[in-house]
């Protein structure tokens, strides 16, 4: 099969959100694992260059950095393919180390491309502090409920929203009823990701379409 364009960048789910999180005025402390690698290494010096404290960025000298390749359609649909490296590496133990900047943190986000003991650690130490916990259930797989009760909001795409409540997820009206399955479960607010339908916010009692335009998101609240 024939492809358009190919260029390589640096990102990952949590990267992408620690460097984000950094560009919008946060104060961010990034816990990761990476590879004695050029990716690696060209990898911490662009987390430094935007500005995140990297004491917990890790160098696994047993395995390779994660990459992933990425294959978007013309309609910004996406299929990615994860080689996980030193992020399968991230330990329990890596976290007891950063349990500080974890617990004193007001915000926890993370995603599943590291391993589900240390999210649900993560979560535990910061539910326990008082903190929000923030998910980005991707790559998709089964959470267990005490982790889904910790979680401020959770940020499945149609296919991890299946997978997670069992409900085929195709517009807002689906959304809406796997939005109400995860907010049973204990999740205080839920964000589908729709694609180019945009994304569907539900915080237990209300749902918005989130819209995103050209100009800058457009925010309809569905009655």
């Amino acid at each position: 099969m024939l492809g358009g364009d190919f260029f390589m960048n640096p990102g990952g789910k949590g990267a992408n959100q620690a460097v984000a999180a950094r560009r919008l005025g946060g104060n961010v402390c990034f816990i990761a694992k990476i590879g004695n690698d050029i990716f690696g290494k060209e990898a911490l010096q662009l987390f430094k260059s935007e500005g995140l404290n990297t004491d917990h960025v890790i160098t696994d000298v047993m395995n390779p950095s994660g990459v992933a390749l990425i294959a978007v359609d013309e309609r910004g649909e996406n299929l990615i393919v994860v080689a996980p490296g030193a992020n399968s590496n991230l330990t329990v133990m890596d976290l007891e180390a950063a349990r500080e900047e974890i617990t004193n943190a007001e915000i926890v986000l993370m995603q599943l491309e590291i391993p589900l003991m240390t999210v649900v650690h993560a979560a535990d130490l910061a539910y326990a502090a008082g903190k929000r916990v923030v998910l980005n259930p991707a790559p998709a797989c089964e959470l267990p409920d005490a982790l889904l009760e910790q979680l401020y909001l959770i940020t499945p795409n149609e296919t991890e929203a299946e997978r997670l409540t069992g409900i085929i997820v195709r517009d807002t009206d689906t959304a809406a009823r796997a939005s109400k399955i995860l907010t049973e479960k204990g999740v205080k607010a839920v964000i589908v990701t729709l694609g180019s339908q945009g994304a569907y916010y539900f915080d237990g009692s209300e749902g918005r379409l989130i819209l995103l335009l050209k100009s800058g998101p457009l925010i309809l609240l569905l009655r």
